[in-house]
């Protein structure tokens, strides 16, 4: 036995050394010894600490790099064994690891092991948990199948479809009602609510992988909704205008609505007209609208405002009439020609816009005047006094925002009855819109008129096409029948009349097509005049396409009586339209003989 000690850094230690062998001619031989430590009995070496749990960086469909921090050893870490799941796939000095050969949008677990200088491994890490990205080679999921609806009640229903097929897995399904995605879900069903009666909607599903990836669109459902619209007196619609602007030099108030005998004719009232404009719905004349104070001669209830009453106004005055008719609909119009040009602005944010308006018509003062909105937007990517580019989706886009903020409440839109191959009607997508607004107003009149100074004389609204028309589809069935061929349902629609008439000058031609020199005197401006005033001024004395024109010195005017209303009357009924609406209440008798023959022949 031997005793000796060595040092190792600033420790000492003592060991024994066992040795084994024999003594022969003066020298010592061993074949065998042992080391033994201070107690005499094996080591007291540990074993190294966990690592810190990985983390993952640059992860693609394919590989992905692992990161974790040292572990410590009283002597020494010698490397790492790396575990993808249970199984170790690699031994490595350092504490980073690229891992190759993965497979796209899959979930895999990692943990990493040291080992020290004496061979000795210590505990695990923690587990990372990562998945890698999707991949141009991993495949999209299948289209779902079409749609189906259930429980289809006036203001919702269910829809079900079957699953989609992905080679990783459907994550959920992104459901659109027309072109608006309206819910992402996890299963095959959706419930759809806050829907308008007798209403007809489309639908569509599309799928999504759990790699982000979605897949094409499933079939389009159609589905109407039960129950009868809402738009006051029953499904048919009798509707005019009424401008603000008016009680200003045509010195025309609502109470003229009610002293004509229109208003118990009538079933709804579009109030013309709100402003567009920073992208947002607006008041369009303040002293109009609600600050004009009313004398007991010109208000509804021969009661006059005060001067400190928070709306007076035409909105006031139209509320007095709805408490005389309280079936009667008021709708509130923004745009028109003057003020169309704000809808671009409008369209870019439309969820903003239908906010705006929301808020705006159903403001405390007077939400229980309003029934609803109308937009008349002259044109969407097409001319009216301005010329708008906001895309062929921005119309649907914000017809949609505005059903989807107000609810059952009426959305209306006028629009524009360019019936001409690639004109108006082709510039947005109002067999897309229509599952959103309650009806279409057709505006069917201001085909032709004095802005061509010299002619050719026309009818502004004729019904049918004639020998000798300036402008193929320029007349109201051709916009009818155009629309119905984008889907849109006669339901949905409403013809359009004028309440007065265009005309020209230096005529001596008394059929339409004739030479003029220039626009005839009116009223309020030139080429166009009430037909209250021409139907004395310059009586008709014919009738082409469905509407009547008149020739009385050298001026030459197209309008409509109440026999061509008549008619046009029959010509809605026979097509299954909505009903019928007018420009504007000024322009009638003051005992409304114009309302009376629509509303007649509407029935």
């Amino acid at each position: 036995m031997l005793s000796t000690s060595f040092t190792t850094g600033a420790s000492t230690t003592s060991v024994t050394i066992w040795v084994h062998g024999w003594y022969s001619q003066g020298a010592y031989y061993a074949d065998d010894f042992s080391l033994v430590g201070p107690s005499g009995g094996g080591t007291t070496d540990s074993p190294p600490s966990a690592p810190g749990t990985p983390s993952a960086s640059n992860v693609t469909s394919t590989s992905l790099t692992l990161n974790w921090t040292a572990a410590t050893d009283d002597h020494g870490v010698q490397n790492y064994d790396v575990y993808r799941g249970t199984t170790k796939i690699a031994t490595v000095t350092g504490t980073t690891y690229n891992d190759t050969g993965l497979t796209a949008a899959t979930t895999y677990t990692y943990s990493v092991k040291a080992r020290d200088t004496a061979n000795q491994v210590g505990p695990s890490s923690g587990v990372l948990t990562v998945t890698t990205a999707g991949s141009g080679t991993d495949s999209p999921p299948s289209a779902p199948g079409t749609p189906s609806a259930s429980n289809v009640t006036s203001t919702s229903l269910t829809l079900n479809w079957t699953a989609a097929t992905d080679d990783h897995g459907v994550q959920n399904y992104d459901v659109y009602r027309g072109t608006t995605k309206i819910a992402t879900v996890t299963g095959t069903t959706y419930n759809d609510t806050g829907l308008t009666a007798a209403t007809t909607y489309t639908y569509s599903v599309k799928a999504r992988d759990t790699a982000n990836q979605v897949g094409p669109s499933s079939g389009v459902l159609t589905v109407t909704t039960s129950g009868t619209s809402s738009g006051g007196g029953g499904s048919t619609v009798k509707m005019g205008y009424f401008a603000d602007w008016g009680v200003y030099g045509r010195q025309y108030f609502p109470k003229n609505i009610e002293t004509s005998g229109s208003a118990s004719k009538l079933t709804t009232i579009n109030y013309a007209f709100g402003n567009v404009t920073n992208g947002q719905c607006a008041i369009g004349d303040a002293y109009a609208d609600y600050q004009m104070t009313y004398t007991a001669a010109n208000s509804v209830d021969g009661t006059a405002d005060t001067w400190d009453q928070p709306v007076a106004g035409a909105i006031n005055q139209l509320r007095e009439l709805k408490k005389l008719h309280p079936g009667l609909k008021i709708i509130w119009s923004f745009g028109g020609w003057s003020w169309s040009g704000g809808f671009a602005q409008a369209a870019a944010n439309p969820g903003a816009f239908a906010t705006s308006c929301y808020n705006l018509v159903e403001d405390p003062r007077w939400a229980d005047v309003f029934d609803g909105i109308d937009i008349d937007w002259e044109y969407p990517n097409s001319c009216g006094l301005s010329c708008d580019t906001s895309g062929p989706a921005a119309y649907t886009n914000l017809m949609s925002a505005l059903r989807g903020k107000f609810g059952s409440d009426l959305v209306t839109s006028a629009i524009t009855a360019d019936g001409s191959s690639g004109g108006k009607l082709d510039a947005a997508d109002y067999g897309g819109a229509a599952q959103y607004v309650d009806w279409y107003n057709v505006m069917s009149y201001d085909y032709f008129g004095a802005w061509a100074a010299q002619g050719p004389t026309a009818p502004h609204s004729p019904l049918y096409s004639y020998s000798g028309i300036p402008t193929a589809g320029f007349y109201s069935d051709a916009a009818i029948q155009k629309l119905k061929s984008k889907g849109v349902p006669g339901s949905k629609m409403n013809l359009g009349i004028g309440f007065y008439g265009r005309g020209w000058t230096g005529v001596t031609q008394d059929a339409p097509g004739g030479t003029a020199t220039g626009p005839a005197a009116g009223t309020y401006e030139q080429g166009i005049e009430d037909y209250k005033v021409l139907k004395t001024k310059c009586p008709a004395t014919g009738t082409v396409a469905g509407t009547a024109y008149a020739h009385c010195g050298s001026d030459w005017w197209s309008y409509d009586t109440p026999s061509t209303i008549a008619g046009k009357m029959t010509y809605a009924k026979n097509q299954g339209l909505r009903g019928a609406f007018f420009w504007e209440f000024s322009g009638d008798t003051s005992n409304g003989e114009l309302v009376t023959a629509l509303s007649n022949g509407l029935g």
